[in-house]
């Protein structure tokens, strides 16, 4: 598993930081205006709004776009969208399971794009229900290790509904229930521990662990679905070793 949360890890650092930083934004302000829409437009009272804000801000959102997406959700500016949210399921290379979540005003386009995506790149998309066994939906809290311990986040988490604590190097990963998100989240922050990042995520009971040359053909099919604006979130239950990790970021 470290050799995946690493690459992981690089991959979100490498899309802040190129051309995709403009993709990262609208797909950001999107799930503003959906969270607005759905839990109401105020942040204290919608969790999922806050969060959404916050991961906003830290990607470096313009404070206005932000403010704009909350208002056009909550109806209080005219012109937002109908956002749907629609989720696909298939294989990628070598029976990689793939979960890929869409919100879009135009189911055919989306649909169109991703199976063009994953045919283009070895993959073939398949029933609802055909991979989306193996994934669980997990809230996942994202700290930097600086001078922490595993002890210190225990401490702090345990009471708050956190399942576990992972090491993943440079960063610890607290997992626990979507619902407990945002008390895990207050317990350290309240101990004055910096959260990196707060979000739901699907995990993997079984995952498939991939040479080199499976693993760039994942990451290039990856790519390929990311590049849809309907496309949100990419999930799959591939894992590598540190090594292969370490040859694709060369």
């Amino acid at each position: 598993m470290s050799g995946h949360s690493k690459w992981a890890t690089t991959k979100h650092k490498k899309a802040a930081n190129d051309a995709k930083r403009s993709k990262q934004w609208a797909k950001l302000i999107k799930d503003i205006e959906v969270a607005a829409r759905t839990g109401g437009g105020d942040p204290a009272g919608n969790p999922t709004l806050d969060d959404m804000i916050r991961k906003a801000t830290k990607a470096s959102v313009p404070k206005d776009n932000i403010e704009r997406a909350r208002k056009r959700g909550s109806g209080e500016e005219a012109g937002g969208s109908n956002w749907e949210a629609v989720v696909y399921e298939g294989y990628g290379p070598n029976g990689v399971a793939v979960m890929i979540e869409c919100l879009t005003d135009n189911r055919n386009r989306a649909a169109t794009e991703v199976r063009t995506a994953m045919s283009k790149n070895g993959g073939n998309l398949g029933e609802t229900g055909s991979v989306g066994y193996m994934f669980t939906r997990t809230g996942v809290v994202t700290v930097a290790k600086g001078e922490l311990s595993e002890d210190d986040l225990l401490m702090a988490v345990l009471d708050a509904g956190a399942e576990e604590v992972r090491d993943l190097g440079e960063v610890f990963e607290v997992i626990c229930a979507p619902t407990d998100l945002r008390a895990v989240r207050t317990a350290l922050e309240e101990q004055e521990i910096e959260v990196d990042d707060a979000e739901q995520d699907f995990r993997a009971s079984v995952e498939v662990d991939l040479d080199l040359d499976t693993a760039k053909k994942m990451l290039r099919l990856i790519d390929a679905l990311e590049d849809s604006d309907d496309v949100q979130n990419v999930y799959t239950n591939m894992t590598m070793s540190d090594e292969v990790a370490a040859q694709l970021d060369d």
